[in-house]
């Protein structure tokens, strides 16, 4: 099994790995105090060199501390986000059973038809004892189960929010077939000579989405265009305003899947399509237009409970 299957079944599932990987790093530190926590360098670099190991191979030490350098603030602040959620999820006396544990755990091996012995070779191969991997899985639960109480169980999409959305957005929901979609997009390059390096960059980010990783989270770390803050998405677009570039590449490929890496005059895009819908058919466009609805209702959530507990918590940065 690869690598990703494991390390990146969830969320951050890597962020307490012992780190390994540089041969730069020689002392470890704190960076971050995050409450009563600590965030270490170790932690920091281990996550992004999972989240970039793909890019990182061909580079060398120097490059790849280069890039681990640039982006120490960013992925900093996605640790402390999770840090935040964590803790707070404890205060509230929320925790993980055994049984949701083991239930997780299994549903992992069903899913990569593993057995026991597999899974332990292969974390075992990551350097991660089964304990340790039980901790990390254990805290990635604990913090989707503190979403789904704070956030996702209190959102309500109305019909009447559903019938004012689709109304004044009828000109692009109504005409013709329409797809919900995201993008990876890489700009054109002035050289042209750049081109293979884009493609290949391109297809390895495929590669890691096959592998199991995160088409949002790929889309905010590398997509060029404004549309990668929000995870590479454009939202519902009526087929009749896409490029023919767009149009060839979604009708190779069917709800959930994403195209192969394509030009167009603005750049190299990478497309997932999340949903397609004929306007003749309107419970599948209430439901395209709910689902919508709900998922900006989260981020909107989402952001807000972040905010609230940052302004509470005694955070010290130290890089």
């Amino acid at each position: 099994m690869k690598r990703y299957m494991i390390c990146l079944i969830f969320f951050f599932l890597i962020l307490t790995y012992p780190f390994y990987a540089c041969p730069a790093v020689m002392l470890d530190r704190v960076i971050a105090v995050v409450n009563d926590d600590v965030i270490t360098w170790s932690e920091l670099y281990k996550m992004m060199e999972n989240e970039a190991s793909e890019q990182l191979k061909s580079m060398s030490e120097e490059d790849r501390l280069k890039i681990f350098r640039s982006n120490e603030p960013v992925f900093l602040e996605k640790l402390i986000d999770f840090r935040l959620q964590l803790q707070e999820a404890k205060r509230i006396g929320m925790s993980v059973s055994r049984e949701e544990l083991k239930e997780a755990i299994e549903n992992i091996k069903s899913k990569y038809s593993m057995t026991d012995k597999m899974l332990e070779e292969n974390l075992k191969k990551e350097g991660i004892s089964m304990d340790e991997y039980k901790k990390i899985l254990s805290e990635q639960i604990l913090v989707n189960q503190f979403l789904n109480r704070k956030i996702r169980s209190k959102i309500v999409v109305t019909d009447e929010e559903i019938k004012k959305y689709i109304d004044e957005n009828k000109e692009t929901l109504t005409q013709n077939e329409t797809y919900k979609i995201k993008q990876i997009f890489f700009k054109k390059p002035a050289d042209d000579s750049e081109r293979k390096t884009i493609e290949e960059k391109a297809m390895q980010i495929i590669e890691r989405i096959k592998n199991g990783e995160d088409f949002s989270k790929l889309a905010k770390e590398y997509s060029e265009d404004a549309s990668g803050q929000q995870g590479g998405e454009l939202g519902v677009v009526n087929k009749d305003i896409l490029a023919k570039e767009f149009i060839d590449a979604i009708s190779k490929i069917k709800i959930g899947e994403i195209t192969q890496p394509f030009w167009t005059e603005k750049g190299l895009h990478i497309i997932k399509l999340d949903a397609k819908l004929s306007p003749a058919n309107p419970d599948e466009m209430k439901e395209l237009v709910s689902k919508q609805l709900n998922e900006q209702k989260f981020l909107e959530k989402y952001r807000s409970l972040i905010k609230d507990l940052r302004e509470k918590a005694r955070i010290e940065v130290r890089l």
